[in-house]
């Protein structure tokens, strides 16, 4: 259970990018929680994504204002690169993962225990779940692979979430559903996506709809990925 409820919900959010400061106004407005996944190595770098007929910004965030830009979240493990991992050999998978934990466990200020896993496509696997259960000090690893549901899962190391943010339609369709349920075991309402997907078509404020539809209920515990994954589940799977 979340203190005492039965009912979570945790967004997700990948890359550090500057467009996090935003979102994270709307979060806070909301009392709703994330966990923000970091590459280490590419902080303060500056870019941009080709979009239809236009470019969107991408713009990593300083390392000096990490810890104050996510301090009331999480800050999690994206590998310190952002490369493809199920095509590394094995010592590689575990330096781009730990070497990102350790860098960003200094920046936070406290031990950074979350991933989400880098790259689409097949960019998670068995072995490279296995190699970093076993030789890092990551707790869970996210996927993208949308479960369209709120089931609890055996697997932290390859965790699927419920949706992606920006699949409004879906997301509506989910949140009544979490909205209206009356589990007898926990449920967790898990939502990624990435901050600079707002700019690409205006969606700033459909979100910012959302954020305020799913808030405010007494029943739904709203907490970061840590929070709600490492709950002691054995009770229930």
């Amino acid at each position: 259970m979340f203190n005492g409820k039965m009912k979570a919900l945790t967004f997700s959010y990948d890359d550090g990018v500057t467009q996090d400061i935003r979102l994270i106004e709307i979060l806070n407005k909301y009392n709703l929680k994330s966990t923000f996944n970091i590459n280490s190595e590419l902080l303060g770098l500056s870019g941009e994504l080709a979009y239809k007929d236009r470019t969107v910004p991408h713009n990593k965030v300083s390392k000096n204002d990490v810890r104050k830009i996510y301090k009331e979240h999480e800050i999690a493990v994206h590998s310190l690169t952002h490369p493809l991992l199920t095509v590394l050999d094995d010592e590689e998978v575990i330096r781009q993962v730990e070497q990102d934990r350790l860098n960003l466990s200094e920046l936070a200020g406290y031990e950074v225990i979350g991933m989400a896993y880098p790259c689409g496509g097949n960019q998670n696997d068995d072995r490279t779940a296995k190699l970093i259960k076993e030789n890092t000090g990551v707790r869970y690893a996210r996927t993208i692979t949308h479960s369209g549901n709120f089931d609890l899962q055996s697997n932290l190391y390859r965790f699927n979430p419920s949706g992606f943010h920006l699949d409004f339609d879906t997301m509506y369709s989910l949140a009544d559903k979490f909205i209206e349920m009356k589990p007898d075991k926990p449920k967790i309402f898990y939502i990624w996506g990435h901050s600079y997907e707002f700019d690409m078509e205006n969606t700033w404020n459909k979100f910012e709809e959302f954020c305020k539809y799913i808030s405010g209920h007494s029943d739904i515990f709203y907490g970061t990925n840590k929070e709600i994954l490492l709950n002691d589940f054995s009770d229930y799977i």
